[in-house]
């Protein structure tokens, strides 16, 4: 029997001049008085520098890069673990954006790899909530040249070239690397990306910080990463299926399932070799495991179901939705 157990870890804020109030007053989470306008909740990351650390169980207090070194394939699968050895490949967050975020790409591995010794950035949204007339930027709305993109930028006039969107609840939008994005004001969303923190901020709507002075660019460094091509169907959506899991995203760099669910599901994971995240964004729950030991989940929570724990049983308080998010 494993003596491994669902991670809880210490959510790491983050405050950005775009952030608001809704991941304490949506989502309770337990933001520090010190931070006024907190713009992201980093759920597991193993970013350096912010490595997450246990909250509960015998673990609590070790960093994720920690016992996952101790555990190995254990807790990410053996697969996992000789592809990404100690660093965790995912990195889960909840964003708060109260006004319209910067215009920015992300590099692939082949260009993270050569530029900054790191993984790409392939990652997807969940819309949690959106306010009336909230919007999302991803992608052209045609195809586009390289010389009439840099000369819409010069001009300001870059979002007449980009493709937008309305965003609802529980509106899906993958974004592989290259993919030009941006998330609008109003909207309380969860991100699920390859562990990277790369961005390349093409434009900023002329913002300066705090301090009065403009926000670093990175248009030179963008250029070559960027997909001009348009594509259909930017946005997904898919039917809420009760009681059974519904496949949202299945990529080479994660797969998100979601579960809506008002009785006992079992999860019998034999066949998979990675672990699995559960990010509750609807009810609470009970995960049960073992000899009938058990970790609560609320909305707004999130738990890694180490790999080595095969079989759980999620119990709802009357329904709750999660989205299941592992490896292939």
């Amino acid at each position: 029997m494993s003596i491994l157990y669902p991670l809880k870890f210490e959510p790491i804020y983050k405050e950005y001049i775009w952030g608001g109030a809704k991941l304490k007053n949506k989502l309770n989470k337990k933001i520090p008085p010190s931070i006024s306008r907190c713009a992201e909740s980093w759920e597991i990351s193993s970013i350096q520098e912010n490595l997450s650390v246990v909250s509960n169980g015998f673990l609590a207090g070790n960093n994720l890069q920690e016992i996952i070194e101790i555990y190995m394939g254990d807790i990410v699968g053996d697969k996992v673990y000789s592809k990404f050895g100690n660093e965790f490949p995912l990195l889960i967050k909840l964003i708060d954006a109260t006004d319209t975020l910067s215009i920015q790409v992300h590099p692939n591995d082949e260009v993270a790899k050569k530029r900054h010794h790191a993984f790409g950035k392939t990652e997807m949204w969940y819309i949690l909530e959106s306010e009336p007339n909230s919007q999302i930027i991803t992608g052209f709305n045609r195809n586009v040249a390289k010389k009439e993109y840099q000369e819409h930028l010069i001009n300001h006039t870059l979002k007449d070239i980009l493709n937008v969107e309305q965003a609802f609840k529980d509106d899906i939008f993958f974004l592989p690397s290259g993919r030009i994005h941006a998330i609008g004001k109003g909207i309380l969303l969860a991100e699920i990306q390859q562990t990277s923190d790369i961005t390349y901020r093409i434009f900023d709507w002329d913002r300066v910080d705090k301090n009065g002075n403009p926000r670093e660019l990175h248009a030179d460094l963008a250029l070559d990463v960027i997909d001009f091509n348009k594509y259909d169907n930017y946005k997904l959506t898919k039917p809420i299926e009760k009681n059974e899991s519904t496949e949202l995203v299945n990529s080479v760099f994660f797969d998100v399932n979601r579960l809506s669910f008002d009785k006992s599901i079992e999860k019998d994971y034999h066949l998979l070799d990675s672990f699995v995240i559960y990010l509750c964004i609807e009810g609470e729950l009970d995960i049960v495991y073992g000899e009938k030991a058990s970790e609560h989940l609320v909305k707004g929570e999130t738990v890694l179901i180490p790999a080595d724990l095969k079989i759980v049983s999620l119990n709802p308080l009357k329904s709750a939705t999660i989205l299941e998010i592992f490896l292939k």
